[in-house]
Parts: structure tokens; C-alpha cells; sequence
């Protein structure tokens, strides 16, 4: 495929209200992401090669047209992938239209990792191990290493919810202690990464800050997980990969 391209956000949540103000969205944050990673990869001009939309699937009801655009991308969300909710049916069938779709590529973020996940028929739910917060490292398969061109990975992670089994299709990239199934990859057909690479640490300190506040996280696990936060972490290098998936002929 060639640049430009037109790529879908399927924006699955609404960040924060301070986040959301400041990047316009998860839409916002991920061309953040994608025009970052095409200033370090080249070849690609961030400002006439990404032609970014974005849609609202959760409280609005349009999709992008598979015929207009050549990828779809899936946010993450506070939601649960395997919920039995009228919006994530409608997103689930989708990603399998696009799934089928003989030239659209597909993009999953936590969140959307798990969709495409449960679309191909794997097993979605919560850890048994509970969650996986902040900048974390996980083990690359040797597909992982040629596709992130680095033998380790580090990513910011946010979530209980997993993929716990690859479907058949897939090409397993990475697992991590706390999560077996943390990228899958078919050529000229799908990416995905269970950690958040389009996340920083304004992003990530305002969610922890947020659920220490609701409770959800301790003071032991909000404070660890907080000196985490600062972490160098490959967000970049992930969003490079996502746009030489977009580049494979």
C-alpha cells in the first residue's frame, strides 16, 4: 500500500476531561502518535500522508465507509471488550466486515486488540492475574523483533481484560507475565498491541490519578505503579510498525 493514507480512529472511549481538551480526543492522541512515527521512520510526510478521521462509536452511531478508507484503527476504552452491550456487538461485526474486507488493514490498542480478538473467535475476558499498569516490558517472538526492529519492548499497559488464547489466523509478537497474547499480526491484514503505545506520562498519571481516586487501585499499587509512569517506553517504535504494516505490498 502507498501513502497517503486514510486511516478510521474508531474512538472507543473518551479520555479524560483534561486529556481530552488538550489532544481533541483519542482521535487527537493517536495522530499525536502516528505523525511522531513517521518523523522517525521517514519516508512518510506527517502532514500529506496521514489523512486521520475519526468516529465516535460509542455514543454516535456512524462508521467510516470500507470503501474510503484503507485502515481502521480501534482505541482502547474503560469498557469491557466481552460485554453483552449493543455498541460493542455492532463494533465486533464490523471489525469482522473490515476483517474480510480485501484491502482495508486493521490497527488494534488494548481495548481494540481485544475486539479484533473476540471477532476472530478467541477467548476474551479478565485476568485471572489481575492488572497490568504503567510502563511494563514484555518478550518479543522473533516476528515481534523484525516487525518492532528491537529485541525488547517496553509500552505503557492499562488494563485487567485479555486476549487469553491467538486465534489460529494470528502470528503471535509479544507476551508479558501478566499477559500471554500482547500483539498479533497478519501481513497486509492486522496489527495490534495490548499495551497503549499512543499513551505518555501526562496520559497515563491522569488515568492512575483518576482510579486511585474511585478506588480501583491501592495506595501500595497507585504509588508503585506511578514511579513507573516516567519510564522510557517504545510508543514510537510501535507506532512505526503500525505504519510499515500500512507500507507492505
Amino acid at each position: 500500500m502507498r501513502p497517503p493514507f486514510r486511516i478510521a480512529v474508531l474512538e472507543c472511549d473518551t479520555p479524560l476531561e483534561n486529556i481530552n481538551l488538550k489532544y481533541g480526543g483519542y482521535g487527537g492522541v493517536f495522530t499525536r502518535l502516528l505523525k511522531a512515527s513517521a518523523v522517525v521512520l521517514g519516508g512518510i510526510n506527517p502532514d500529506t500522508d496521514l489523512i486521520i478521521s475519526k468516529f465516535d462509536i460509542v455514543d454516535g452511531t456512524e462508521y467510516p465507509s470500507l470503501e474510503e478508507v484503507d485502515a481502521i484503527l480501534l482505541t482502547g476504552s474503560k469498557h469491557d471488550s466481552f460485554a453483552d452491550e449493543p455498541w460493542i456487538h455492532t463494533l465486533v461485526e464490523f471489525t469482522k466486515k473490515a476483517y474480510a474486507h480485501d484491502r482495508v488493514r486493521i490497527i488494534g490498542i488494548c481495548f481494540g486488540h481485544q475486539i479484533i480478538g473476540r471477532a476472530l473467535g478467541a477467548p476474551v475476558g479478565r485476568s485471572d492475574i489481575g492488572w497490568e499498569i504503567s510502563v511494563c516490558d514484555m518478550d518479543l517472538t522473533e516476528k515481534g523483533k523484525e516487525l518492532f526492529g528491537t529485541e525488547k519492548l517496553s509500552l505503557q499497559q492499562m488494563h485487567q481484560d485479555i486476549v487469553s488464547a491467538y486465534p489460529k489466523e494470528v502470528v503471535p509478537l509479544a507476551s508479558s507475565p501478566k499477559c500471554a497474547v500482547q500483539g498479533m499480526y497478519i501481513p497486509r491484514k492486522l496489527i495490534t498491541v495490548q499495551g497503549h503505545p499512543e499513551f505518555n506520562t501526562e496520559i497515563m498519571s491522569a488515568i492512575l490519578d483518576r482510579r486511585k481516586q474511585l478506588g480501583i487501585f491501592s495506595d501500595a499499587a497507585y504509588k508503585e505503579a506511578l514511579s513507573r509512569a516516567t519510564n522510557a517506553h517504545d510508543g514510537v517504535t510501535v507506532g512505526a510498525a503500525f505504519l510499515r504494516f500500512l507500507l507492505e505490498e
